[in-house]
């Protein structure tokens, strides 16, 4: 199977591919080089396993209403946070190289950001919450079904919760309604409104 390089008006939904085989980290730096300028597509690693991802609208969409909403939430409750995006976590100690959708450190710049969130329109193959714990990231959320899916790191392994650990006070079921609204300037008036209570 080929990678087909889109042109970048069009339009594409996500899709998943996992690389055949075991790749060394310097074979992943050269895939890495090779599909440099393929805008939307994203390279996991993770112990010899490559996956590629491509990044569709509904994806996008998601990702960024989470990221307006979340936002909201630290400015109305006044907590100091340091959004990071998709930066890339990678480290060849750590045989793994990723990129979360959306991250951030609260309070302060740490080592790694402490909350990590991964939307996942379709499934993937590579063990997801493997990949943050190599880095420690605190909490991991993961929109899969139209549902958030949150993990605690506790004695190194990662536990599901209900609530947020670091956000105890953050309605989960308040922001995933208000992610699926259809008006996004609906979906913030509620937002604001319910985290006000």
């Amino acid at each position: 199977m080929t990678l087909q390089i889109l042109d970048k008006t069009t339009s594409i939904s996500e899709q998943r591919f996992l690389l055949p085989g075991y790749y060394t980290w310097e074979e992943l730096e050269k895939i890495e080089d090779l599909t440099a300028d393929a805008g939307g597509l994203r390279i996991t690693y993770l112990d010899g396993c490559i996956e590629f991802m491509t990044l569709g609208e509904q994806h996008e969409t998601i990702k960024s209403i989470l990221a307006i909403l979340i936002a909201a939430y630290f400015f109305e409750k006044g907590i100091n946070f340091i959004p990071v995006g998709s930066a890339t976590r990678r480290a060849k100690e750590k045989s793994a190289s990723f990129e979360p959708d959306e991250s951030y450190y609260i309070g302060e710049k740490k080592e790694n950001p402490d909350l990590a969130i991964e939307v996942n329109i379709t499934s993937g193959s590579i063990n997801k919450l493997e990949k943050y714990k190599r880095f420690n990231i605190t909490e991991v959320w993961f929109w899969e079904n139209n549902q958030l899916s949150l993990y605690h790191l506790k004695n190194n392994n990662y536990e599901q919760i209900n609530q947020s650990e670091l956000l105890p006070d953050l309605d989960i079921d308040l922001l995933v309604r208000c992610v699926l609204s259809p008006s996004i300037i609906d979906a913030r008036t509620e937002f604001i409104k319910g985290i006000k209570k």
